[in-house]
């Protein structure tokens, strides 16, 4: 036996690795920005307000007032029962976006899409569309918000929005729910309330005091 050879690769032995392949690497890099995406730190700087008196949505960002919308909220009533079809009132968040670029009118069911296109004020249909963003309630009356599927969501009824006419959610005309979903991020605030607006926000005093950076139009229909 050689001793200078000792330790050396026999012939025909297959070649041991001192480092990752590209793919791996790539695929490592990849699992980690998927890692990070999901641990992004949630939207502090927005904060949503609705008033289930008024069927009305107020977007602020810090202190200024970015738009109101109109909304639909329950045609049963206020609370957060299970089985119920109720709008939960108090401090919730937004847990999940889902509809990323979806077409207008795109139709979903179990928060996936179908395929299809809905065009507003179709007769006969009242499906969830455009875009989703799944509530999670914060305090205990609000507790089944997120088992329950409260979404605040785009809706097809567009002639009801302004009108108390939802089955719990609240309904949006879709290019108000793509102009708010693109604005804000998961983790911000919502709090859902049974009074004017301007009771429970007030920066409404000076709502014309807009941000400057607003990125949307001052909307109150």
């Amino acid at each position: 036996m050689n001793i200078n050879n000792a330790g050396a690769r026999p012939p025909g032995a297959p070649k041991t690795r001192d480092k990752m392949d590209g793919s791996a690497i790539r695929c490592h890099v990849l699992l980690l920005a998927l890692l990070l995406a999901s641990c992004a730190a949630p939207d502090t700087r927005h904060q949503i307000v609705v008033s289930t008196r008024e069927q009305k949505l107020a977007l602020i960002d810090r202190r200024n007032v970015l738009a109101i919308y109109p909304v639909s909220t329950s045609k049963f009533g206020l609370g957060d029962w299970r089985g119920s079809r109720f709008t939960p009132l108090g401090k919730l968040q937004v847990a999940q976006k889902i509809g990323d670029n979806a077409p207008p009118g795109t139709v979903f069911k179990d928060r996936r899409r179908t395929g299809e296109i809905v065009a507003p004020d179709s007769p006969g249909r009242d499906p969830i569309v455009t875009r989703i963003l799944w509530l999670r309630g914060l305090e205990a009356q609000n507790a089944n918000a997120f088992t329950r599927d409260i979404y605040i969501h785009g809706t097809p009824e567009e002639r009801l929005i302004g009108t108390a006419a939802s089955y719990g959610c609240i309904r949006m005309r879709s290019s108000d729910i793509i102009q708010l979903y693109d604005i804000v991020g998961t983790g911000v605030a919502v709090t859902i309330v049974n009074a004017p607006l301007a009771a429970a926000v007030p920066s409404l005093v000076s709502a014309h005091s807009m941000a400057d950076t607003n990125p949307a139009p001052f909307v109150m229909r």
